[in-house]
């Protein structure tokens, strides 16, 4: 553990009978990092949540949130300086919106005098004096990240945290976390929206049935699956699909008459192009690396594992 971790897990592991939900978890986050946290409904990602938060204890193994252990004495110092959002977001539907981010603010210690400008910030202003029971989803789900955002926390966990969100505000809302990242927070994000992920965490965890079966940055990913890159080459009549026929082991598909698409291995990737830009008529060239999701299928699927 560094001096300067805000987050420590060695040898995690939960199980409830003969049922393991955590196998082995290695975790080290420090100020201002956001990882990603990735795997299949029931892989663990919930139960590590809870066990950051010290809602529940690890069967075995060692947490420290800030130093301390969060299920410990120092539990409600730890637990003033997290944020959390849970994928199920529940306020009684008789308060106002207002009236919630009060009360949460007084379990936290917070002055109550923040929680309008909290609101205004999610798109809630004007719905402050609401009841919550005529909120829809995604209002609902605003009031829950204006929660989790009181305090300003230095460990934020996000348990999917924009569904029921439109596509304008998922954006205010990775501008937020981004905004609260930026000041030196730490970020757990789940999701299984992994498009609009992907820009937003430097590493990832990928859990499979309890077990960390990935961990790295993109980078670290794709050279972890090997898995091929795509490079769509357009011009002429397509003809560079002949013209590169000697080339062993890369596909290439016909996409149209002017587009050709080779997919190779990423160690092919730099011959490959400079033999397309010494052939005659090509107009546009598009590399298509390994996204996230083609990478968690990759490990979904059980191949490779690490």
């Amino acid at each position: 553990m560094t001096d300067d971790s805000i987050l420590n897990l060695r040898g995690i592991t939960k199980a409830y009978g003969d049922v393991q939900t955590l196998a082995g978890i290695d975790l080290e986050l420090r100020p201002g990092e956001a990882l990603g946290l990735i795997g299949h409904n029931g892989a663990g990602k919930t139960t590590m949540m809870k066990i950051i938060l010290g809602l529940i204890r690890p069967s075995s193994g060692q947490i420290n949130v800030f130093g301390h252990n969060p299920a410990g004495r120092a539990h409600g110092d730890v637990a003033r300086r997290l944020g959390f959002l849970p994928e199920a977001v529940n306020f009684p539907g008789a308060m106002t919106g207002l009236e919630v981010l009060k009360f949460y603010a007084r379990l936290k210690g917070i002055d109550v005098s923040q929680c309008p400008g909290r609101l205004a910030a999610v798109g809630l202003g004007d719905a402050a004096r609401k009841r919550v029971k005529a909120y829809s989803k995604g209002m609902r789900q605003r009031l829950g990240l204006a929660q989790a955002l009181l305090g300003e926390p230095e460990l934020l966990l996000l348990d999917e945290p924009t569904t029921g969100l439109d596509p304008d505000f998922t954006r205010t809302f990775y501008d937020l976390v981004d905004e609260r990242r930026a000041t030196g927070a730490a970020i757990i994000l789940s999701s299984h929206a992994l498009a609009e992920l992907e820009p937003h965490v430097d590493r990832l965890l990928v859990l499979q049935n309890g077990r960390c079966v990935a961990e790295g940055d993109m980078a670290a990913l794709r050279a972890q699956t090997g898995l091929p890159v795509r490079i769509r080459v357009s011009g002429g009549d397509g003809s560079m699909r002949e013209e590169l026929a000697a080339l062993t082991d890369i596909q290439t598909n016909r996409i149209n008459g002017r587009t050709v698409e080779f997919i190779c291995a990423p160690e092919r990737k730099m011959e490959l192009i400079e033999l397309v830009s010494r052939t005659q008529g090509v107009e546009d060239l598009q590399i298509e690396l390994p996204n996230l999701d083609r990478i968690y299928s990759h490990y979904s699927n059980g191949e490779d594992r690490t």
